[in-house]
């Protein structure tokens, strides 16, 4: 729900424990650390808590380590990578980056108000190279120079060496190990497309030459996936975060580059919590904008110097990431299609990557009924906007692992359906991969999932595109609550005895005017009445009330709605 607290995409198991027998659920537990005691459905359930949730020295790892996987797949990648040529480029045509002899460098001083970038291209046009550069403000076209021609390699290589030493202090023979250094450049790495990839994007390119099937989808349906895959939209959330979109261009962006983002946030998180002094907040935060290139024009570059700062650019991190996997899906389609002479329909084959099942509920369904007035009693408006916000669709979701992993969690009797709102860049990952506690995540109440039972306390927190919005209704498996009243950052899982968190607010959907409905055989229950004041919580921190779980295996997703805003 909120987006400063955000539960990022997640990996589901696969491991069905129910189907394995006592001995070998013992056994795993035992090589585990896990208690052996117990009956079957109690070994299965702990070791799939387990899986999902980790222990809570897990939980604590820093942003750097819950990252690292970043940085793995980053290197994992060693093929030869073919880039295209800058596009102010003014010298001779036709031509080509020469093999990998391309950099985008960045620096960013908050004190000198500098926020420069710095662009390094070896190209080739016939039998001749040359060295062209481009440098500037981030977010302008800048100056630009070209050197040569140059009739041999050893030349072009050398003057671009030696560029590049002189901006970075570093050598370009050596950049795997860079090492950025006060006063310079600091190298941007970002995703070049491999050979492989490119025949793939020649392939598809090709698509509408091969016998492609009709859609599938119903209408809305189609509408629903363009959307949450459409290009311009991740772009418009990227612009949003005022990251530069030039230097980390969309389906470019590097696991790595983002890693180390994580990296300079968890150092600021550092100096915050030490009060060290301006001039420290400011050398780092420039360090953060040199890493992740943002452009704010003319302006100085903001410090980041509180919490709450800080917070905002965790989050955005995430939808980067989240970004990323949105961009590998499209990926993983079009590898699908290039091997084919007959393919899906685009939007087909964008859709199959969720492995979700998304039903379209009709306007006359009771359930689309429940929903709409669930939103309209609690909330409704965006922002501060006096006009309520139309629904443009309602779908029932069913992901692919979730209904197995939330059935561990049979026997808690209190659950409701509750209000996640979302940044509409991550709704594909979500999807796909679910929601889960990212290490970074604590908020107001610690680091869980958080939920709302008033929808004006969750549309707040959601990022449209071209007034657009997405937000999820969740079934949360609460079971025996903890309440509070003010914060407490520290938690890290509901208390013992008790399966959730509720930051009691001062006002709450009239519980008299509460449903219950039947799902998948369980009683689930739905708000139905406009907020009302509580007078036990009046001195409450909260002003509305806020649902916490810490175990990602207690909440299932039940429906997407559409809404513009």
């Amino acid at each position: 729900m909120p987006g400063k607290r955000k539960a990022a995409a997640s990996d589901d198991s696969t491991t069905d424990y129910n189907k394995l027998k006592v001995t070998d659920l013992k056994k795993e537990c035992k090589k585990r650390g896990l208690d052996e005691s117990g009956k079957k459905a109690d070994l299965a359930l702990r070791l799939q808590e387990d899986d999902q949730n980790g222990s809570a020295d897990k939980k604590l790892k820093t942003v750097k380590e819950a990252f690292e996987e970043f940085k793995k797949d980053a290197s994992a990648s060693k093929q030869k990578k073919s880039t295209t040529v800058d596009k102010l480029y003014s010298g001779p045509r036709p031509c080509e980056v020469y093999q990998d002899f391309d950099c985008m460098l960045n620096q960013t001083n908050i004190g000198g108000n500098n926020n420069k970038y710095y662009v390094i291209q070896m190209v080739q046009q016939g039998r001749f190279y040359y060295v062209w550069t481009r440098w500037g403000r981030v977010g302008e076209d800048g100056q630009n120079a070209l050197l040569g021609p140059f009739s041999d390699t050893s030349s072009a290589e050398g003057a671009f060496n030696k560029k590049f030493k002189d901006k970075t202090k570093n050598n370009w023979s050596d950049r795997a190990n860079f090492v950025a250094h006060s006063g310079k450049y600091t190298l941007i790495e970002v995703e070049q497309e491999d050979e492989e990839e490119q025949v793939v994007v020649k392939k598809d390119a090709t698509v509408s030459t091969k016998n492609v099937r009709p859609c599938t989808l119903d209408k809305q349906t189609q509408s629903l996936v363009s959307f949450i895959f459409d290009q311009d939209m991740f772009n418009e959330a990227m612009e949003t975060f005022k990251i530069d979109t030039k230097k980390m261009p969309l389906g470019k962006l590097s696991k790595a580059q983002i890693a180390r983002g994580y990296d300079v946030l968890e150092e600021i998180r550092d100096a915050i919590t030490n009060a060290k002094s301006n001039l420290v907040l400011s050398q780092l935060s420039s360090q953060f904008y040199t890493v992740i290139p943002h452009s704010f024009g003319r302006q100085v570059p903001p410090v980041i110097r509180n919490q709450e700062t800080l917070q905002e650019k965790l989050d955005m991190l995430i939808v980067l990431g989240d970004i990323v996997v949105a961009q590998s899906l499209q990926k993983e389609k079009e590898e699908n299609q290039s091997k084919a002479e007959v393919v899906d329909h685009p939007l087909d084959a964008n859709y199959k990557t969720l492995k979700a099942r998304l039903s379209v509920v009709d306007r006359k369904d009771e359930t689309y009924k429940m929903i709409e007035t669930y939103l309209r009693q609690t909330g409704g408006h965006y922002y501060y906007s006096s006009k309520p916000v139309d629904i443009l669709g309602i779908w029932e979701i069913d992901r692919e692992g979730e209904g197995q992993r939330f059935a561990t969690h049979d026997k808690i009797q209190n659950r409701r359906l509750l209000w996640h709102g979302t940044n509409v860049a991550v709704v594909a990952a979500i999807l796909k991969s679910g929601l889960r506690i990212m290490p970074h995540s604590g908020g107001r109440v610690g680091q869980g999932i958080y939920f709302a039972s008033e929808n004006s306390k969750s549309i707040g927190y959601i990022g449209v595109a071209r007034n657009i919005g997405i937000m999820f209704l969740a079934e949360v498996a609460l079971g025996k609550e903890h309440s509070i009243t003010r914060d407490n950052s520290s938690l890290i899982a509901a208390p013992k005895g008790h399966d959730s968190v509720v930051a009691r607010g001062k006002t709450e959907p009239d519980p008299k005017k509460d449903v219950t409905i039947t799902i998948d055989g369980k009683t689930v229950t739905v708000p139905q009445g406009k907020p009302i004041t509580r007078s036990q919580y009046n001195n409450s921190y909260f002003s509305q009330s806020e649902y916490l779980v810490y175990k990602e295996s207690q909440v299932r997703l039940r429906y997407l709605i559409k809404i513009k805003v």
